[in-house]
């Protein structure tokens, strides 16, 4: 299961990065980027909650390889320059690309950094939380430009912020829901896949 998800997994940031270079995003009409995300979204939850194999793998995973991902968001740096470009708006670069930079600043702070085990627990949930209700409000916001004023986000159609809607908000946001039912497993558990192991283990 795991070599299975990992080729799928390649396949699709393969086929993302493959259409933003060639442009095709750009040729799509202007609700398609839009609906693009929210079907994507859609599909990676129903595969993580959906698929007894696939939920059964996830909670093998240790958290802190998962919020690792998150340090992806950092490229929410390219907004800053699109925006000076003219290519996205306010309302995606402030908050959201801010945002976007200090939950992936902050991902790989509470993981590198030599916290207790009950500690870093709750900053995960914390750290957790902020992270999605930032990716939903940026990914609310996409959503609305797309169908009111498609020019406005223009940049999302362009390497590398292509990136976003067609591959990592669909796994931001599972990721984040993965993390809370992961949360839950005791971290005294001494073989549960979500247990993290004391800071001088």
């Amino acid at each position: 299961m795991r070599t299975l998800i990992r080729l799928v997994l390649w396949t699709w940031f393969l086929a993302a990065l493959v259409a933003g270079r060639l442009g095709l995003l750009q040729k799509l009409p202007a609700p398609a980027l839009p609906g693009l995300l929210l079907g994507l979204t859609a599909l990676v939850l129903a595969a993580c909650f959906g698929i007894p194999s696939v939920r059964a793998w996830l909670k093998t995973v240790d958290l802190r390889v998962l919020i690792l991902l998150h340090v992806s968001r950092l490229i929410a740096f390219a907004f800053l320059i699109f925006f000076r470009r003219g290519w996205l708006p306010d309302a995606l670069t402030v908050p959201g690309g801010w945002g976007e930079i200090l939950v992936g600043a902050l991902a790989l702070a509470i993981v590198v950094l030599p916290l207790s085990a009950s500690f870093q627990r709750h900053a995960f949930v914390i750290w957790n939380t902020i992270g999605l209700f930032n990716v939903l409000l940026l990914s609310a916001t996409l959503v609305r430009l797309g169908f009111v004023q498609p020019w406005q986000i223009t940049g999302f159609r362009l390497l590398p912020c292509s990136m976003f809607p067609t591959f990592l908000v669909p796994l931001i946001i599972a990721t984040h829901l993965v993390i809370y039912d992961l949360s839950r497993v005791p971290p005294e558990t001494p073989d549960g896949p979500a247990a993290i192991p004391p800071a001088d283990a």
